[in-house]
């Protein structure tokens, strides 16, 4: 008989959104509650599908944030498993180590959660013989790996491993528990749950090794699908694995190029059709969008200038398909070039290009910038700090680009009614 399961982790129930809900109440209450409702979607889950178990790798909470009322929450979501014979093994993650109420927390028999000392839970599913090891870590920081505490494999056993760790490392993740994919593949174990990277992957060879990511993002920095895993372990050891969608709300980056677009009109209708692709081509009940406008139009100042007001217009057209809301406008549109592929002959545009000249000359000013970018990052969570790119290039070209938009938004508040494309 199959032994199967979900195989989950980084829910982070109740993550603060600070920043969302600063401009839009209703977006920040809809994505405030997607990651219970992801939770919700993963228990749902496990009923249809009639699993053996849940197994949940790692920060199930956000950390110190967490109330008793998340607490009840998830007591009542175990509690429907429980009732229903699946078995739930989970251990604590970095930011679960940081949650006041992880050791006060009651949750039913049917949940195991593992200890800070190295344990296999053995199961016998049939014909089929399971051992389910795990290990929590009681600090929010773990800089040695944890599998030479794991126990050996079980001998004659389908070994299941968990384990909450950034493996080699990975852009805007602390690093946590490392260890390396040639180590678990020569672990002897036959399935490796893990947990703490936000990013889906999964590594098949001598073990299977599956990084689920997280079942619902909470930011653009978190964009696409998210999922679980759905397990099954057959008669014959072999196993295999499904993705399967989770996530409430979608965050997407939405690219529009406005070549086309010669008149305020002509853009917001671009802008829509754009947004309504992505809208088909997601597969979440909801679709939280960036837009990031590109090419040459005559509307490039004035885009610029009254950026409110086209985010007004295209969350307006958003809400008309449904399901929809408009995140952020990146501008980075270009006014369009005279005959012979030479700029503008606009005074103003001439004025743009002097500035950044100046910009560019003047080291001081640039690192200037540069230490108030570090210092904003530096105080984010470390899951925030993708903003600025995943290496030095990227902070640079990140740089240029904040330094020649900073420009231009001075110079579109110089552009008058008159000179503008309507």
């Amino acid at each position: 008989m199959a032994f199967r399961f979900v195989h989950t982790a980084d829910i982070h129930l109740d993550s603060p959104l600070r920043s969302l809900s600063l401009r839009n109440r209703d977006l920040a209450d809809l994505i405030g509650d997607s990651t219970r409702q992801a939770l919700v979607a993963i228990v749902d889950l496990c009923l249809a599908e009639q699993v053996d178990a849940l197994i949940i790798a790692g920060d199930l909470y956000d950390g110190e944030q967490t109330s008793m009322k998340t607490a009840r929450f998830l007591a009542a979501q175990m509690q429907r498993l429980g009732q229903a014979g699946i078995a739930v093994y989970t251990i604590r993650g970095n930011h679960d180590a940081l949650s006041r109420i992880t050791q006060e927390l009651i949750l039913p028999p049917t949940v195991k959660v593992y200890s800070g000392r190295a344990e296999a839970v053995e199961i016998d599913r049939g014909g089929l013989a399971i051992a389910i090891h795990g290990l929590s870590f009681s600090r929010p920081q773990a800089p040695e790996g944890l599998l030479p505490k794991y126990r050996p494999p079980l001998p004659d056993r389908v070994n299941i491993g968990i384990m909450h760790t950034s493996l080699d490392g990975a852009p805007g993740h602390d690093v946590y528990a490392p260890c390396s994919l040639a180590d678990l593949h020569a672990s002897g174990f036959d399935y490796w749950a893990l947990g703490h990277i936000h990013q889906r992957s999964q590594h098949d060879g001598r073990t299977t090794v599956v990084m689920p990511g997280m079942p619902q993002g909470r930011d653009i920095n978190e964009a696409g699908p998210k999922s679980v895993s759905l397990v099954t372990v057959h008669d014959d050891r072999r196993i295999s694995v499904e993705e399967r969608p989770t996530s409430i709300a979608e965050f997407g980056r939405i690219a529009v190029d406005l070549s086309e677009a010669p008149s305020w009109f002509d853009a917001v209708e671009a802008i829509e059709k754009a947004v309504a692709g992505a809208r088909v081509r997601s597969g979440s009940d909801h679709l939280v969008a960036r837009l990031m406008l590109t090419g040459r139009t005559p509307l490039s100042w004035r885009i610029r200038r009254d950026r409110d007001l086209l985010l007004a217009e295209a969350e307006q057209r958003a809400e008309g398909l449904g399901r929809t809301w408009i995140e952020k406008i990146d501008i980075a549109t270009e006014p369009p070039l005279e005959a012979g592929g030479q700029a503008s002959a606009d005074p103003l545009i001439e004025l743009d290009a002097l500035m950044r000249d100046d910009v560019a000359r003047r080291h001081a000013t640039r690192e200037e910038i540069r230490q108030m970018v570090k210092d904003l990052r530096d105080e984010l969570p470390a899951e925030s700090r993708g903003f600025s790119g995943a290496d030095e290039a990227e902070f640079e070209a990140y740089l240029d680009r904040l330094l020649a938009e900073g420009s231009s938004d001075v110079i579109a508040r110089l552009k008058t009614d008159g000179a503008e494309a309507n």
